[in-house]
């Protein structure tokens, strides 16, 4: 195949269109490990909530790499010194930050896949890409890790103010049609400046850094936390907990090759490299809804159940509230599901219980925002702000809640 015919473009449904910049992107964005992520929702069960969130991590990857382009394009334009090997290198960083995650990545990072987050599993499949294309993402994975000099690449990858966040904020906002979490991401990369190595933002930027935080926080509590997209994943999450007890207890369970082998297995961060990493990215969105579909019909109560509930969307009821719920609703709500249906206290415990959500659209704990003032003075937003919202939004706000089968009355 010719060079030219891999600088295709994509037609992006926010952006335009975005262009793959040279050959070694084009292969891989091919690669079987890539294509995958167009298997893979990126707002996970959301759609039950916003019916139009059916966009994939695919789309994200893309829309990232294409915010890395209009970056490194800003940067260069104010002098900063980038290679062309540093440029590939943020390309592949941002195209590939998200290749590890898996089908509703936290239910299964919470019941099936518990010792190896996502994180690490997209640096294993960058690792064997390396291999397999001979050492050309070696800085890029560098630049991943941390571990290359100029910070600032990092920061663009993987910070308060990055790529990966200017992206989903932006698409999962067009997608759900929360309109709230729309940001204006041209206006923020015109910002950008790097000194001595670190990634800034001009001061005249500053509004739009305080509605890009403000933005993030009104997603986080309309969409990412809301209750019904919080109730569905946690049933997801219990459901696969489930399966996978029966499983271990020698009981039949029907669901694919890829799902069935983590369910069986203990996976540690050492096998899944040898051995895991192509089942792994056998494992899609369409393994868990099949296997949910054929688990509504299992002769076992709770995983008919729960695989129901997410199947018919028809899930159970969540209390939110600023106080934490006492134990004796649980148990009272407990005692009453245990007579109804004849099951253990231990086994109610898949329909009711309780726990906590937490939003932070800004953390002082985490590397700032770093605001580059008139008299090219160096300052935290939050110090540099004239506003006092952005104090508010670096508090942590806690909410906690309560699930319970609507045939449960009202508490």
């Amino acid at each position: 195949m010719s060079q030219t015919n891999k600088l295709k473009i994509f037609n992006d449904p926010i952006y335009g269109f975005i262009t793959i910049p040279n050959s070694l992107i084009y292969d891989l964005i091919q690669h079987p490990y890539f294509q995958r992520l167009r298997r893979i929702s990126q707002m996970g069960l959301s759609y039950l909530v916003y019916p139009g969130a059916h966009h994939t991590r695919f789309h994200h990857a893309l829309g990232a790499m294409h915010m890395m382009q209009k970056a490194v394009e800003v940067l260069r334009f104010k002098e900063v010194i980038i290679s062309k090997e540093e440029e590939n290198a943020l390309y592949i960083a941002i195209l590939l930050h998200d290749i590890g995650h898996g089908p509703f990545s936290h239910a299964m990072e919470h019941s099936i896949v518990e010792e190896v987050n996502h994180e690490q599993i997209s640096l294993l499949f960058m690792t064997k890409l390396n291999e397999e294309f001979n050492g050309q993402l070696r800085l890029a994975i560098q630049v991943f890790k941390g571990e290359y000099h100029r910070k600032f690449m990092l920061q663009l990858i993987s910070s308060q103010l990055d790529m990966d966040r200017m992206d989903y904020l932006k698409r999962d906002s067009f997608y759900s049609g929360v309109a709230e979490g729309n940001i204006n991401s041209d206006r923020l990369i015109q910002m950008f400046n790097v000194m001595n190595d670190v990634l800034v933002m001009e001061e005249k930027g500053i509004y739009s850094i305080e509605k890009f935080l403000m933005a993030r926080r009104l997603m986080y509590w309309q969409a990412y936390l809301h209750k019904t997209s919080l109730v569905a994943e946690l049933t997801l999450t219990k459901a696969l907990q489930r399966a996978k007890e029966l499983l271990r207890k020698g009981i039949k369970i029907e669901c694919s090759r890829p799902l069935k082998y983590f369910m069986e297995h203990n996976v540690t961060l050492e096998k899944f490299y040898n051995s895991d990493l192509d089942t792994f990215a056998q494992l899609d969105d369409y393994d868990i809804i099949s296997a949910l579909k054929e688990w509504q019909y299992h002769d076992d109560f709770i995983l008919s159940s729960l695989s129901k509930m997410i199947i018919n969307r028809d899930l159970s009821k969540v209390k939110l509230n600023s106080e934490k719920f006492p134990a004796e609703v649980l148990e009272e709500m407990t005692a009453r599901f245990v007579k109804k249906h004849q099951i253990s206290q231990q086994e109610a415990k898949y329909f009711i219980f309780r726990g906590k959500i937490k939003n932070q659209a800004y953390s002082k704990d985490a590397e700032p925002i770093r605001i580059l003032k008139k008299d090219k003075t160096i300052e935290d937003v939050v110090e540099a702000s004239d506003q006092l919202n952005l104090k508010a939004l670096s508090k942590p706000v806690t909410k906690y809640y309560i699930c319970y089968p609507k045939q449960l009355e009202e508490i």
